[in-house]
């Protein structure tokens, strides 16, 4: 079977460990035989280092705080020195403080706000203003960012965090609408809950867990590795006519009513 992304380079941003969704879609792509780069936040380089080092050819590993514009230049100038140009970015970043998640959503602090928005959505328009000119000299990209059903619906101690998905998955259309002129497609993957580090911040995560597997149509929770197939789906060229759009995997919860 031929290599569906052979030749393709794609930056991943958000890898914290072996559960990470954005890990998933990593090992996906790259066994679909595209090129990536990684990038850590301080606290997580020994784990993104000792994951690169089992995904073929080399990954560049590379330090991102999505708060640090000289950063995220700094990875961009990075990627266009070493392969020229670029196919697709995958943004799996998303912050709150636990104060902001665990209280009552009417005391979320204006500075908890702030950083819950800019950390989860600003990042995706700043990683996407990086990506794009590295994008159009390849004659277009993709770019997919991860969100969960709360930006919709009210989930127990989620938050502000379900205020700043919401935020991002219009800004996703917002991208959209501005990149598709260049063939640069904005799309995001609204996945069940899956035991990553993120979701260990959540109180009562397990009962959500529980409560999905019991309803949902599939009667069962997703993998990690469903949301890293499709993520490889909507990076490809079989996704080349989807932009703007939020695909949900989970196990088909979203579809009922009680």
């Amino acid at each position: 079977m031929t290599a569906r992304m052979s030749g393709k380079i794609g930056l991943i941003v958000g890898v914290a460990n072996h559960r990470s969704l954005s890990w998933a879609i990593a090992q996906a792509v790259a066994a679909d035989g595209a090129r990536v780069v990684l990038t850590y936040q301080s606290r997580f380089e020994e784990h993104v280092r000792e994951l690169a080092a089992t995904l073929p050819g080399d990954p560049v590993v590379l330090p991102c705080d999505v708060q640090n514009d000289e950063e995220i230049a700094a990875v961009f100038a990075r990627i266009s020195e070493e392969y020229g140009g670029l196919d697709f970015l995958v943004h799996g970043v998303a912050y709150a403080e636990r104060a902001d998640i665990a209280g009552g959503f009417l005391q979320t602090s204006r500075d908890g706000f702030r950083t819950a928005l800019d950390v989860s959505v600003y990042s995706l328009i700043a990683l996407a203003r990086g990506a794009q000119p590295l994008m159009a000299v390849r004659g277009g990209g993709s770019i997919v960012t991860l969100s969960f059903l709360g930006a919709d619906r009210v989930f127990p101690n989620y938050n502000v965090m379900g205020v700043a998905k919401a935020a991002l998955e219009s800004t996703v259309r917002y991208l959209a609408s501005d990149l598709g002129p260049q063939q640069i497609r904005v799309n995001a993957i609204s996945a069940g809950p899956v035991k990553t580090l993120a979701a260990a911040g959540i109180g009562g995560f397990s009962s959500i867990l529980g409560v999905v597997r019991d309803k949902a149509p599939l009667r069962r929770a997703i993998e990690a590795s469903e949301v890293g197939s499709t993520g490889a789906f909507l990076l490809g060229d079989g996704a080349r006519g989807i932009t703007g759009e939020v695909l949900l995997v989970d196990a088909g919860y979203h579809v009922l009513g009680m």
